[in-house]
């Protein structure tokens, strides 16, 4: 049965090499013409100028360089730190508000970077590194915690019980056995950690002040402001290649981690707490009180004034702020927010559904020729994910004019810019679903004579149609605060409400303040909304709603 099954694998394969080469086609076409082409742009733009090289030989390269990989890698350290907690209590534990703790950890990391710099800058008024490093762990602590659940759940209690019965301790058991089974889990999710943590700009921007500058954001300041392109360019060559480092450990990391969860079964492992576990459990409940303290506090800080409570920031949101400081009110910047998210979604969804489709037909095509084409094509697939989205904004100026229509003015701008920033969550959400579809089941379907598509929409669909309705609002989320490029490309008159927030925190005036608060408090409200729908709705047993970080 196996050979003839083989046989007809090879007889009948899923896709053609032309049709999987058609499909390929729109995906690394986007991510050609949006991000390679104005990326290379500006960096040869900066060559052309001819300070590249002093650019980078220069100590203040290096010594943001070393702040930010320094400052990056403590925030990674306390996000693992403060995962693995929660991972125990998501893949070990069964008390009755396990499933609330699954939905709260994630609600940080879909958070608008302005919402979280407001957060904690309503903790600390006056910035500073430790607010800075912990709002970078907070955003994170989710990927840490749901990546290692993912692989806790399904490592086999037994081994474990064995080392205690020889007269192990429970730290020792722990740190001798279940340790070095989740490394895998842990690499990979530390590295998309460090990365996200590295090319951090508006928690940067808002807690760092002049005082504290990463790479992203001083390649902000001089491609925005002084108009440096050289600097820029030898800055974003230095975080390019950190990227690239972070994206090959992340990659061989996950790789490590698939071939340890393939080699076993999962089984049902939760239980009631006991002896020593009760300290794991109650770390875990700590690290959600912790992380749902900023959030608390911008609430607060939302409806305080100096005269005491007041919603008068909420009430003010029908205006322009104080002195005029926005060109549109503040419920237009929400509805442009609105219709923007949508189309960006819409396109991230198209292009990442497709990418996903080819990735799983490329592993499952036999040779090395073609795990080496899927493994590639991943890596480019993150890409966007590490390069400063100030560089692909500045990018998008130089470059689209020689497009048909002249893109540079059209309304598509800030959408194209939000779709590359969640096309590869996009990915990571889907391409482990798309993957766990039982091939045997396409395989009938072939047989039987039904077309790719035909098995696409047959097959493929029904059993993933919750994970990509998830994966869309995951998207839709995060492109409703995407901040970084849509601050560089949004028109003054046609702002999205997290760059209206950016320029009201700029400006004098209690309303102006007021508003930015108020403005924050809604984006986070409907953030924590979606959040609940999608984990309530896209939940898929065995599936983990963050993907595959």
């Amino acid at each position: 049965m196996a050979h003839a099954t083989r046989r007809l694998s090879s007889s009948r394969p899923t896709f053609r090499g032309t049709g999987l080469a058609a499909l390929a086609v729109l995906p690394l076409g986007f991510l050609v013409v949006f991000f390679a082409w104005p990326v290379a742009a500006i960096i040869g733009r900066g060559f052309g100028s001819g300070g590249v090289g002093t650019a980078i030989g220069d100590p203040l390269t290096w010594k943001l360089a070393g702040f930010t990989v320094a400052s990056a890698g403590v925030s990674t350290i306390v996000a693992v730190l403060a995962g693995l907690p929660v991972a125990f209590l998501l893949a070990r534990v069964r008390l009755p508000g396990v499933s609330l703790v699954r939905t709260l950890v994630l609600v940080p990391f879909v958070l608008p970077t302005v919402v979280v710099g407001l957060a904690f800058r309503a903790l600390w008024p006056d910035g500073g590194l430790l607010p800075l490093v912990l709002a970078n762990a907070f955003f994170n602590v989710a990927v840490v915690a749901r990546t290692v659940s993912g692989l806790w759940s399904h490592l086999d209690p037994r081994t474990v019980d064995a080392a205690r019965a020889l007269g192990a301790s429970p730290w020792r058991a722990f740190r001798s056995v279940t340790l070095p089974a989740l490394a895998p889990a842990i690499a990979s999710s530390a590295a998309v950690v460090f990365l996200f943590c590295a090319t951090s700009f508006g928690v940067v921007l808002i807690l760092g002040g002049a005082k504290y500058r990463t790479l992203e954001t001083e390649i902000y300041l001089r491609t925005v402001e002084l108009l440096d392109l050289s600097g820029a360019a030898a800055l974003s060559l230095v975080q390019f290649a950190a990227v690239v480092a972070a994206l090959v450990v992340g990659a061989l990391a996950r790789r490590r981690r698939e071939n340890a969860v393939r080699l076993r079964s999962r089984s049902e492992t939760a239980r009631r707490p006991r002896g020593g576990e009760w300290w794991a459990v109650a770390a875990g409940l700590a690290v959600i009180a912790l992380l749902m303290t900023p959030i608390v506090a911008l609430l607060v800080e939302s409806v305080s004034t100096s005269d005491g409570w007041s919603l008068a920031g909420y009430e003010a949101l029908a205006g322009q702020g104080s002195r005029n400081a926005l060109q549109v009110s503040g419920w237009d910047a929400a509805s442009m927010s609105l219709r923007t998210a949508f189309d960006a979604t819409t396109l991230a969804m198209i292009v990442g559904v497709l990418a996903s489709v080819v990735l799983v037909a490329l592993r499952r095509t036999p040779g090395r020729l073609a795990r080496g084409m899927g493994e590639t094509m991943d890596a480019a697939l993150m890409l966007p994910l590490g390069v400063s989205a100030v560089t692909v904004g500045f990018g998008y100026l130089v470059t689209l004019d020689a497009l048909p229509g002249d893109l540079r003015t059209s309304p598509l701008l800030v959408p194209l810019a939000q779709a590359l920033v969640i096309i590869p969550l996009i990915v990571r959400m889907v391409l482990p679903v798309l993957r766990s579809v039982d091939v045997r089941l396409r395989q009938a379907a072939s047989t039987l004579g039904a077309s790719p598509g035909r098995v696409w929409r047959e097959i493929d669909l029904p059993l993933t149609a919750r994970s990509l309705v998830a994966a869309a609002g995951f998207g839709y989320v995060v492109a409703l605060g995407e901040f970084g490029a849509t601050s560089f490309l949004a028109r003054p008159d046609a702002p999205t409400l997290p760059v209206a927030v950016a320029t009201l925190i700029s400006r004098p005036g209690e309303l102006n303040n007021q508003m930015a608060y108020a403005a924050c408090a809604l984006l986070m409200i409907v953030t924590v909304v979606a959040v609940v729908l999608i984990d309530r709705f896209g939940a898929v047993r065995g599936q983990n709603s963050v993907g595959e970080f």
